[in-house]
């Protein structure tokens, strides 16, 4: 049964209800032709992929997506959402529709696999949206091999008609996780600083938007400054830095309540801090004199603890997914580079960038095969991924002034922002770990400072 959606507020600050729908409202039942399943029919295991993402060398699995049925405009949408999710998806190749228009579907029988097979596709989504009697919105959708002719997975869910869109990335994450064995990131959201206005005078608010740029919704009004929002790994918590007329401020915000509460101010902090995987507890850099140190918090006692000392420039810490080690850049070599300690301190930091170049901003994958960083030579600014012991360093793309990357929460993706210079503006951009594909992430106006959600519950 569906569980309705709360009235989110917190005095002015007032969300939308049901912002944040879980998927479990969502969610009818597993569908199977003829029968109702007692459990769902998406596998995760090994040997049900299609497709192995990890490896680096692979063919994206062609899918044919049919046009819904069911009630014209949800039905559309869904098709459209998807075809578009799986288009960004690097690893998933969708075919034109107009390759099959002429092809018929009925979501209650099971598909001629001949016509599929001629147009070469591998799997094929069929399904329908319409509204109950009741108003509520249900949709189902089959995802078929088209090889062996067998439903691969089946799902239904009913909700309220607005939800159509999460619906759709919700479908697009269990059709991409059957394929790939990967989580999903389409029922993602992105917080980023929005900006407005002459680059001289800029405005900047915090907004969220869907992962693909849609639903953007602002959190703050642009009184104050805002810059380098975190989102926490394991809750819908963000932290950001507000610059105003008194020193600047850490606050942190609950995107489903839309409570806000400060941290502390910190007039030697440059960068907001970063949670730990458990969302208990955040690491900073604050400048103190010529030096800048690492220091953890506890975010409920805000007890704080100093965890460098060295004199140097150490900065932009973030967390191992397992929580025991930090990756921060640091001068103390002579040069900007990047370097592992112990979460905890009290451990030798051990030194992971020898490139050519400086090195910033890193953060870890929340799958722990990379981390990913900011790379300035020649006058470029390269956005790449290394293995947490320094090897295997890759450049995934380089501009002008790219910087600021973050993780989607399968750590299959990046997102980061670019500035051309001049009297432009900063856009979102997202990339694979594999650097195969980049696409601008559409957005109001100018945008930086991007951080990525865990997926929705």
């Amino acid at each position: 049964m569906e569980r309705p959606g709360r009235a989110l507020r917190s005095g002015r600050h007032a969300l939308k209800p049901g912002f944040l729908l879980s998927r479990r409202s969502l969610l009818s039942a597993s569908l199977a032709m003829g029968c109702c399943l007692a459990a769902p029919a998406v596998s995760t295991a090994a040997q049900d992929r299609a497709l192995d993402v990890r490896r680096g060398e692979f063919t994206p699995v062609t899918i044919a997506v049919a046009p819904f049925s069911g009630d014209p405009g949800p039905a559309g949408t869904l098709t459209s959402v998807i075809v578009n999710n799986f288009k960004r998806s690097t690893f998933l190749s969708p075919l034109d529709p107009k390759s099959f228009a002429g092809v018929t579907v009925d979501p209650d029988q099971t598909p001629d696999m001949s016509a599929w097979r001629a147009l070469n596709a591998q799997y094929l989504v069929t399904g329908r949206s319409r509204r109950n009697g009741d108003g509520r919105l249900q949709t189902e959708f089959r995802l078929w091999d088209v090889a062996t002719g067998q439903q691969a997975a089946g799902q239904q869910y009913v909700t309220d008609p607005n939800n159509v869109r999460r619906v759709a990335h919700i479908i697009s994450d269990s059709i991409f996780t059957r394929i790939t064995g990967e989580g999903g990131f389409f029922d993602t959201r992105v917080v980023f600083v929005d900006e407005t206005g002459p680059a001289e005078r800029r405005r900047k608010r915090l907004a969220i938007m869907d992962q693909d740029g849609a639903n953007v919704r602002y959190l703050s009004r642009g009184d104050d400054l805002v810059v380098t929002p975190r989102f926490s790994p394991s809750s819908q918590d963000v932290t950001y830095m507000s610059f105003g007329a008194t020193d600047p401020k850490v606050l942190l915000l609950n995107i489903e309540t839309g409570q806000r509460e400060v941290v502390g101010n910190f007039p030697g902090m440059t960068f907001a801090p970063r949670f730990s995987p458990d969302g208990q507890r955040i690491v900073m850099s604050l400048a103190q004199g010529a030096a800048t140190n690492l220091y953890a918090m506890d975010v409920k006692s805000r007890t704080t603890t100093r965890l460098t000392d060295s004199g140097a420039i150490d900065t932009s810490p973030s967390y191992s997914p397992d929580g025991t080690q930090i990756v921060f850049e640091s001068d103390r070599g002579g040069t900007q580079q990047l370097y592992v300690m112990p979460a905890g301190g009290g451990g030798a930091a051990r030194r992971l960038s020898f490139g050519d170049g400086r090195y910033s901003t890193p953060v870890w994958s929340p799958k722990g095969d990379f981390i990913a960083f900011t790379k300035q030579k020649s006058g470029t600014f390269a956005i790449g991924v290394m293995r947490p012991d320094g090897s295997g360093e890759r450049i995934l793309t380089e501009g002008f002034h790219n910087e600021g990357p973050t993780w989607a929460p399968n750590g299959l993706y990046l997102m980061f922002f670019r500035d051309p210079g001049g009297s432009s503006g900063s856009k979102l951009y997202m990339i694979d770990v594999f650097g195969r594909n980049e696409f601008q992430v559409p957005t109001p106006s100018y945008a930086s400072d991007p951080t990525w959600s865990p997926l929705l519950n």
